[in-house]
This record gives C-alpha cells, structure tokens and sequence, in this order.
C-alpha cells in the first residue's frame, strides 16, 4: 500500500479577448448552412432602406420585414469599431430593434424576420466585420423573438446578399441627395433674403390682420385739422 499525492488537473490556458472576438463571428459556410431564407425581391428592398436612410460610411441598417417582406421597422445607425466583435453588435442591434417595434417571445414560431444592411467600403467579399455583424445578427434576432433573415453588403459599387449570388449596382441617389450648391450673391437674392425675413414678424401684427382690433389712431401733427379732414373723408 503506497501513499502519494494526486497530480493535479490539467488547467487549460485562459481564452484571450481575441480568440473570444474571433469565436463571435460566422464564417460564409457557416451563414449558408444556417438556414437563412431567402429574399423574393432583394433589390426592391435595397432601394427601399437607401431611400428611407440615405446610408453613408459605416451606416447600418436593420429592417423588420412581415411575411410579405413588407417593412415594418427600421433604424439606421452609424457603428465604428477597430476590433469588430459580434457581442457588441449584437447589443446595439438589439437596443434598436426594442427601440422601434416590440419583441415576439411569445409566439411559438417567429412570424417577422429581421434584415441588415451594412454600408462600409473595400471589396463585396466577406470581411471579418461581416461576420461580427453576421454573429450579432443571428443573436439579436434569438433575443427578440425573430426570424433571422438576409445580411446585405453595400459597397462603393454594388449590394451583395451574402451566402448568395445575388447582388446588384448600387442604387443611383437622387437629386435630393446632392448638397446644394450656394447660389452667387447677388443684390436680387439679398434684396429677397431681406424681404422675406421681414415679412415674418410684421404679418402678425399688422392692425388689419387681428380682427376686433381698432384701427391706428391719427397722428397728432402741426396740420392737425387737415389730418383729421383726411380721417373722416376715408371713412
């Protein structure tokens, strides 16, 4: 009979802040066998967010669809990270959507479906950023009782649906969208500039424009008889 002691367990390296950051992303592979469904009329809907967001550089968008992929919801936000990590995409995705339509938890199967358009720069290919926003995604949509639907990459050139090959042009802005160039100044438009600003307060205030209000009393002047003659003829 011998006597000794235990060798300990083995104790595992602790997880780094990266390796956890990298395991919070979806890989293209991973998306398409996720089985996300697909969308009936990707480019009506890509038009539809870029008219209602007017999305610029590192603008997200996230969109609740109903079964007819009508929008129900939306939020846009702009979302800046050095180090893209999915927990904290998943965070703000799911501050918005509570922001802008309520939860379904307590249906049995989701009805609605959430998409996410994301506008940033470089090449349509997947990017770890995506596959952050994808992880987010997915888990947001858990937490707030919906269906997880498309993640969409809008770049310089083109949309991309990615896990498919569906993509598109960028959609052209219109002419709202470009700043206004200020016109030259001229004596004309200064003139009209000064008109309109002071014909604000003085409308109100005119003794015309207040019904009940008496007229303005006649000044008292040197030629006080024909000023007064004046007065009553007009009446």
């Amino acid at each position: 009979m011998t006597f000794g002691f235990a060798s300990p367990p083995p104790v595992s390296p602790p997880v780094s802040a990266d390796s956890a950051r990298l395991g919070r992303m979806l890989a293209p592979a991973e998306w398409a066998s996720a089985g996300i469904p697909l969308l009936r009329s990707p480019r009506e809907l890509v038009v539809g967010l870029h008219d209602r967001h007017r999305p610029g550089p590192s603008t997200a968008i996230v969109a609740v669809l109903d079964p007819q992929e009508r929008v129900t919801a939306s939020a846009s936000f702009t979302e800046l990270a050095a180090a893209p990590d999915g927990w904290e995409f998943r965070n703000v995705l799911l501050a918005h959507l509570r922001r802008v339509i309520p939860h379904d938890l307590r249906l049995r199967a989701p009805v609605r479906t959430a998409v996410l358009l994301y506008c940033r720069a470089g090449e349509p290919r997947w990017t770890e950023t995506d596959g952050a926003w994808m992880w987010g995604l997915r888990d947001a949509c858990t937490l707030h009782g919906l269906r997880c639907g498309a993640y969409i990459t809008l770049t310089p050139d083109r949309w991309h649906v990615l896990g498919e090959d569906r993509g598109g042009r960028r959609p052209t802005p219109s002419p709202m969208d470009q700043p206004l160039s200020e016109p030259a100044p001229s004596a004309a438009g200064r003139r009209e500039t000064l008109r309109a600003t002071a014909a604000r307060p003085e409308a109100p205030r005119t003794a015309m424009g207040i019904p009940g209000q008496n007229r303005s009393v006649p000044r008292c002047t040197g030629g006080g008889a024909p000023e007064a003659h004046r007065h009553t003829a007009a009446r």
